[in-house]
């Protein structure tokens, strides 16, 4: 199960008619590897998402791709997804705004789930690691 993957902040529960889904802030510990050659999600790393992102920790740029491959990763708009804590750390906290609770676990479930060792998940496909 991904649910120790985040933290649910506040929620507010799906509609009675069943078409709008739970929505909820979330916060999401992730621990980050800045410089790499792409961005993509390597899976876990001792509890928490592990991500590699191209640009080097210089200027915001690192965490300004996390927040661009977490919205990319949940389908949100760039604008809620925000690095909330740790932003001169690898470790990080990354705050989520307005997402269904079902897409995050399954999004969740889907990247750690298939990423198998040697392997990296970028939103759309999986790809080897060089």
């Amino acid at each position: 199960m991904t649910d120790e993957l985040f933290t649910i902040i506040e929620a507010t529960p799906a509609s009675k008619n069943g078409k709008e889904p739970e929505r909820a802030t979330i916060l999401l510990p992730i621990y980050v590897q800045p410089g790499a050659g792409r961005s993509t999600v390597v899976g876990r790393r001792q509890g928490v998402l592990h991500l590699r992102v191209a640009p080097p920790p210089q200027d915001g740029r690192a965490n300004a791709a996390v927040e661009e491959l977490i919205a990319d990763l949940f389908d949100v708009p760039a604008s809620a997804a925000s690095v909330v804590a740790g932003h001169k750390s690898r470790d990080k906290r990354l705050q989520l705004v307005g997402v269904s609770l079902e897409h995050v676990r399954a999004q969740l479930d889907r990247v750690t789930a298939k990423v198998a060792p040697g392997a990296s998940f970028n939103p759309g496909k999986v790809q080897p690691r060089h």
